[in-house]
């Protein structure tokens, strides 16, 4: 603990700057170092920060009616990545032509999504017709990297070859 006056004269003499780290603290504190070097030091922890963060938190699977078994399946491991990595999923379903005289349709498609992705994902926004299309948003569980574990390991036993 040194007095300002003592801190100042310190720096000087080693012929650095007297920074204020934490003005909130009671003493404030304050560290002998360059100036430039604790700026540059504190805009590399700022960047170093934000690269850990998710920028995107919602991520979109757009579905048709008329999709096929394969791809409703591929779509919906792709949900499951998505809400294991703690993502939201905005679930978007596009009518076209003659498939908007049955909405219906659309709302049994997504409640089926919304029974297999039980477990995985809850749905936060329910489905909702809008103009001409239906739009939902499933948040995860914490469960949600289990689920997707299961899944994977059930391709992977469908997959093993079949010895002749």
């Amino acid at each position: 603990m040194l007095t300002i006056s003592q801190a100042l004269a310190l720096a000087q003499q080693r012929g650095m700057d007297l920074v204020e780290v934490a003005p909130n603290a009671t003493p404030p504190v304050c560290r002998v170092t360059e100036f430039g070097k604790y700026k540059y030091e504190q805009t590399e922890r700022e960047r170093e920060a934000r690269k850990h963060q998710h920028a995107n938190k919602v991520k979109e699977v757009k579905l048709r009616l008329n999709i096929d078994q394969h791809d409703y399946d591929f779509k919906l491991k792709h949900m499951f990545e998505f809400l294991a990595e703690g993502m939201k999923v905005k679930i978007s379903l596009q009518f076209r032509g003659r498939e908007n005289a049955h909405p219906e349709l659309g709302q049994q498609l997504m409640q089926r999504v919304i029974r297999d992705s039980d477990g995985a994902g809850k749905p936060e926004v329910p489905p909702k017709l809008i103009g001409r299309s239906i739009h939902m948003m499933l948040a995860p569980v914490k469960g949600a990297a289990k689920k997707l574990k299961e899944l994977e390991k059930e391709d992977e036993d469908s997959q093993e070859p079949v010895a002749s």
